[in-house]
This record gives C-alpha cells, structure tokens and sequence, in this order.
C-alpha cells in the first residue's frame, strides 16, 4: 500500500472556509504542492521548512491517528494541502472514513484529476486568481467540473480575493461555471502576524471591503461571500 505523506492531523474545530464553513471537522493535512502561491498560508506543505515533519503513513495508521486525537468527537475530516489531489492512494483513506460513517471534505485548486473526486462528500476547487502568481489552466479545470457534474457530485468554486482584478478573475470564473455554487473569500495579507487580535480588525476591514463590492455586481447575485472564519478566531496560527 503507497504511504500519504502526512504532515498534520488535528482537531476537533469548526472548518474555516468554503461551503461547509462552520462544521465541525478533523483535518488532515498532506504534503506537496503544484503551486506555490504568493500568499499561501500553508506553504510549509511545499516550500520545504517543514520536511522533518512529513511522516509516511498508511491509511490506516492515519485513521488511527484520527481515532486517537478525535475519538468519538468527530464525524467528519477535511483533506488539506498543499494540493491532496497529488496523491492517488488517498482513495483508500476515504474508503475508511466512509466505512466508518464518515464524511470527507477535501479542498483543491483544479489542477489534477483523481477518480477518488468523486468519492468527497464536501468537494472544494479553489482556482487561484492573479494575485497567487499562478495560471489557471482552463482546459483542466473545464474537464474536472464536467466529470462532476455527470456524477452530480456535492462540490463548489471558491475563489480568494485580495482586490479588484482578483474579483474579476472571480466574477469569470462564476460565469465561466453558472451552474456550480461558488463562494469568494476575503484573503489574508498578514500571514507574519503572531497576534490573533491585531489581526482582526485588518480581517473585518477586508470583509467589508468584499462585500461592498460584491453587493453592487449583477453579475454576482448567486455568490457566498465569507471571511476566513478561523483566521477571526486564531489569526495565523496552525493546527486549529
């Protein structure tokens, strides 16, 4: 069996993004990454710093990671990254959630493809706007959402946004893919901030901005607009 490359598992805590924010949650957190966004608040899952702490893990001994943290607390777990949809073999983790009545959420930017897709309960693709550095890949991400679809999969868009011609990039995502349901997110431009209340005024002020120029659009009349919940709570700190 191919090992996952595991470099958190915690929880109990309330997922903080996308269209299950709120819901009480395990994490799970793999490592690597195709992208290297400019802001990525986890870039720890690729940038190397935190190699030492990768662990190899089957799926199994990662649920009895789960059981040992969780116990009975839990009845769902969200897949993160870095980008988990590098790894094909998670398909199995999933297999044992679900055996074991357990969701599974899993967020992705819509880069690669993996069968197990269609397997999530709570599926995310999160394309990434200007501001990342990164380029969209259309064609791929084109493919992805028309297998979902066929599959009538539980998924949505999400697309971060950190100022105008993000929300641009996130206004033709939504009309590129009308019928998906898809959120904006006010993004976090203090990632070196230690002090979760110097943070959120900062995040309450990106929040407004979001909504007052999401308000007026016609073009974005079917669109959740969140903050990064757990970012109002904890600011940048991990494993939360």
């Amino acid at each position: 069996m191919k090992r996952i490359p595991v470099l958190e598992v915690f929880g109990p805590t309330v997922q903080g993004e996308g269209m299950v924010i709120g819901r009480k949650t395990m994490f799970v957190r793999t490592a690597g990454c195709d992208y290297s966004c400019s802001w990525c608040d986890s870039a720890f899952t690729w940038d190397g710093s935190a190699k030492g702490d990768i662990r190899m893990l089957t799926a199994y001994e990662v649920m009895e990671q789960l059981m040992q943290i969780g116990g009975n607390t839990f009845d769902h777990v969200t897949i993160s990254g870095g980008n988990p949809a590098l790894l094909p073999q998670l398909g199995t983790l999933i297999e044992e959630l679900h055996e074991r009545d357990i969701s599974v959420a899993l967020e992705t930017q819509g880069s690669r493809w993996q069968d197990w897709f269609w397997l999530i309960d709570d599926l995310t693709l999160s394309p990434k706007p200007p501001s990342s550095g990164m380029k969209t890949d259309w064609a791929v991400l084109d493919d992805i959402v028309a297998k979902l679809e066929k599959r009538a999969v539980s998924f949505c868009l999400k697309t971060v946004v950190f100022d105008d011609e993000d929300l641009e990039y996130a206004t033709y995502v939504h009309l590129r893919y009308p019928k998906v349901p898809f959120y904006v997110q006010a993004g976090n431009g203090q990632l070196q901030e230690t002090e979760p209340q110097r943070m959120l005024p900062y995040l309450v002020e990106r929040y407004e901005w979001l909504i007052d120029r999401v308000m007026p659009n016609p073009e974005l009349n079917r669109v959740h607009v969140l903050p990064q919940l757990h970012t109002w709570v904890w600011g940048n700190k991990k494993g939360v």
